[in-house]
């Protein structure tokens, strides 16, 4: 799991995993402690279909082009295998620990889901809608899937937290009430801080209006914190690109930074089908760990990871373009 510490000099501070953030009149600054890379992705062919059965000594990662020996391997929900010297696998958790759900191995089964909604005053006439297509959403997880819900106008409200209990989520879905100011991206941060401090695979999902008019945090800073982090954000927006161009810019690029997607929804219907769109992208996906070989470089690395047969130079992997680890 990436460990980091947040540090800045002012007044208001915001708890943040492994350490503290603080915010003032100065924008804030993150530093960052990387122990273990956390690195999800799809691969697809040209047509943009899902290609699935792909095995670790399929895959090359590179950091900075520095080649990377692969921790642990996982497809879409399936237990994750510890790589051994030599390329031989055994699975990091067996069946015993599948079947014992309050065991701590069991979170490195399937994806731990954070759903952030937006009740904000922006959201006023959608919020039915959109509480509607996110328990549809949540219903239809897969079984090994965890899920929290959390809400936010101008303060973060955990609604439900992490559960495999649909019921639970969705009744802590339905507790929300419309709120007043957001304050977005204040609350996407909270929300990477509690999915930091879970191991195994986690991604956040934003379901949102757009515009931000309470928070303290910029939004780049916080892209920065999921990007090294290694926690995908997806994001559903109901707003009109063309009347907020700005949000959507935004939200564009903190998905594509974190190796999520965006969406831009103004209807039920294709709220849906942007929530289909997800579960089938972390049906899909692959997750694998390692641990930084030695790298002088202090800024941002480069993550690449390419497939090493000839056949696989036709398809796109779609991941995080990479992290920036600790400043001394």
């Amino acid at each position: 799991m990436n460990r980091r510490k947040f540090l800045s000099s002012s007044s208001l501070i915001l708890p943040a995993s492994g350490g503290y953030l603080l915010f003032g009149q100065d924008r804030p600054t993150f530093k960052v402690k990387v122990d273990m890379v956390v690195l999800s992705f799809t691969v697809t062919d040209a047509k943009g279909k899902y290609i699935n059965g792909l095995r670790f000594s399929d895959f090359r990662v590179l950091e900075d082009g520095i080649m990377q020996k692969v921790a642990t391997f996982a497809e879409g929900n399936k237990p994750p295998l510890q790589i051994l010297d030599g390329g031989q696998t055994r699975p990091l958790v067996t069946q015993a620990d599948t079947e014992n759900k309050s065991g701590p191995v069991d979170a490195f089964v399937g994806t731990n889901v954070f759903v952030l909604f937006d009740t904000s005053n922006y959201m006023y006439r959608g919020f039915v809608y959109a509480s509607d297509a996110i328990a549809d959403f949540v219903r239809g997880l897969d079984r090994a899937d965890s899920v929290a819900v959390y809400t936010f106008s101008r303060n973060l409200s955990r609604a439900a937290t992490l559960t495999r209990d649909r019921n639970d989520a969705i009744q802590g879905l339905r507790k929300a009430v419309a709120g007043d100011d957001s304050a977005l991206y204040n609350a996407l941060l909270l929300t990477l801080r509690d999915a930091a401090k879970v191991p195994g695979r986690k991604v956040v999902i934003v379901f949102s209006n757009g515009p931000d008019n309470g928070s303290m945090v910029a939004p780049d800073d916080v892209r920065a914190v999921a990007e090294d982090e290694g926690i995908p954000i997806y994001v559903i927006s109901t707003s009109d690109v063309s009347r907020d161009p700005i949000s959507s810019s935004v939200f564009r690029r903190i998905a594509s930074r974190t190796g999520g997607k965006s969406y831009f929804a103004k209807t039920w219907q294709r709220q849906v089908e942007a929530f289909e769109s997800i579960r089938e992208d972390l049906n899909n996906s692959y997750t694998l760990t390692y641990y930084p070989a030695p790298n002088p470089n202090e800024g941002f690395r480069k993550i690449s990871v390419e497939i090493v047969s000839d056949v696989g130079k036709k398809y796109r992997v779609r991941a995080r373009p990479g992290y920036r680890p600790q400043s001394s």
